[in-house]
């Protein structure tokens, strides 16, 4: 385990997002107006699709509102248990050139309309993911050594308290999409 923070989520599909966003209004949560993402994931050399995730790293430059942020994870206990380090970067293509001078290769580009809110210490994101559909993402930042199992439980948990149809996944999107993109040849 590590002693750092970490990024832990459960991610859903969402078969009617109206329905959710009205259970989540009904506790008092509201969700931000949509912003747009465009992330390129990369991979390290060396590492391909059916590998496992964890332990290896992963990088994702994204663009949002002209911002260009570049984040590195490293799945710790599972896909969605992740150490991650974040920062703003002023350019696209020199980052890009700059991770694949790191060693990193592109593996596929995720866009999607994201909307955000916050109930306690989590935060809900709920996404529209071009090609793939509409998820819910719970995620919470975690210090110090409680089992990553542990926390998704109590966000899945929360989950299913709120009564609507959501369909469990422990893939990220990068995975998803290049799921459908071989099932689609």
């Amino acid at each position: 385990m590590t002693n750092g923070i970490r990024e832990i989520e459960v991610k859903y599909r969402v078969a009617e997002p109206a329905a959710l966003v009205r259970s989540l209004a009904a506790r008092g949560v509201a969700f931000s107006e949509a912003v747009r993402q465009d992330d390129q994931a990369y991979a390290a050399s060396g590492w391909t699709y059916g590998q496992s995730k964890t332990g290896a790293a992963f990088a994702r430059l994204r663009t949002e509102n002209g911002r260009h942020l570049f984040c590195v994870k490293k799945p710790l206990d599972n896909e969605l248990a992740c150490q991650e380090h974040e920062t703003e970067v002023l350019g696209r293509d020199e980052m890009h050139a700059a991770i694949l001078a790191m060693g990193f290769y592109p593996t596929v580009r995720i866009a999607k309309t994201r909307r955000t809110a916050r109930h306690g210490a989590m935060l809900l994101c709920l996404d529209e993911v071009d090609g793939l559909g509409a998820f819910f993402e719970i995620e919470a930042m975690v210090g110090g050594d409680r089992p990553a199992e542990q926390v998704q439980q109590e966000l899945d948990q929360f989950a299913r308290s709120l009564g609507v149809e959501l369909e469990r996944s422990t893939e990220t999107y990068d995975s998803l999409i290049r799921s459908a993109m071989v099932v689609g040849v």
